[in-house]
């Protein structure tokens, strides 16, 4: 299937700033892009693109003072399957993890892996090793935490989620990933789009998504704690070990959020580029 994405993202500049901004398609999926994948930066400035240290194709610029608009709508070819899923995968033992991989398995900015040691052994300490606990965690946490848009704080941690059982989409898998990860099981954040495609719209106005990746046999597997079913059309831009990593702006000073759009639809192949 052929996915139209895009977004317009604006803000207000009191004064001159350094920006970084991953808003690109995630390197592994450049080669489904039927039309370029650039920010469209108003008014025009110097950028310089680079990868970081997870391999996220990240854009580098100072802003100047006043109105900054940042958009861009490209076209993607997607297989069109939902998520995969191998319900034999298996854990693999820490000393067996390559070294590119223990990171995940350790504390970060939200998922304070060290202070989940007893409560995600005792909820699922005697679940059978592999995809199904994995699962577990997942079902556990889309079970026992509701959604909310007015539950959203930047400073909001997985045990703050663990005990107030609300947030949104990425309070949902630090959880999930902190949980993970206190098992040895090593698991990382992911952002990107995820659009009501094929199933039914929901109300609110599209952001992007957050869910995780988790590192079982041989492979990154996708799950997703919030929805905590397959989808269709997730395209990943970022992986990080939490949300700190894979932020969509970062600003070195002031920059106020004046707009937030994004979009991500299923599109008719022989029209779209056309349109």
């Amino acid at each position: 299937m052929l996915l139209r994405l895009g977004y317009d993202i604006r803000f207000e500049i009191p004064s001159p700033i350094a920006m970084v901004a991953l808003l690109h398609v995630h390197p592994s999926r450049a080669a489904d892009l039927r039309a370029p994948d650039e920010i469209c930066i108003e008014p025009w400035t110097p950028v310089e693109t680079f990868l970081d240290h997870s391999g996220n194709r990240c854009t580098r610029f100072v802003a100047q003072q006043g109105a900054l608009r940042l958009s861009n709508s490209t076209l993607l070819q997607d297989p069109g399957f939902l998520d995969r899923v191998n319900y034999n995968a298996r854990e693999l033992p820490v000393q067996e993890l390559s070294h590119d991989i223990l990171r995940y398995l350790l504390n970060s900015r939200y998922c304070e892996v060290d202070r989940f040691a007893t409560i995600a052994t005792e909820l699922f300490g005697g679940i059978p090793r592999g995809w199904g606990r994995v699962q577990a965690i997942c079902n556990w946490v889309h079970s026992n935490v509701s959604f909310g848009y007015q539950f959203a704080c930047p400073t909001k941690t997985a045990l703050d989620v663990y005990f107030e059982r609300v947030g949104v989409c990425r309070d949902f898998q630090h959880l999930a990933v902190t949980l993970c990860r206190a098992l040895h099981i090593p698991a990382r954040y992911a952002t990107g789009y995820l659009g009501d495609i094929r199933v039914p719209a929901v109300p609110t106005l599209m952001d992007f998504s957050a869910w995780f990746e988790v590192y079982l046999e041989d492979r990154w597997w996708t799950f997703d704690a919030r929805h905590n079913q397959p989808r269709y059309g997730r395209i990943l831009m970022a992986t990080g070990r939490d949300a700190s990593d894979v932020a969509m702006t970062t600003s070195f000073g002031m920059a106020n959020l004046t707009q937030f759009t994004v979009v991500s639809e299923e599109v008719n192949q022989e029209n779209a580029f056309s349109a």
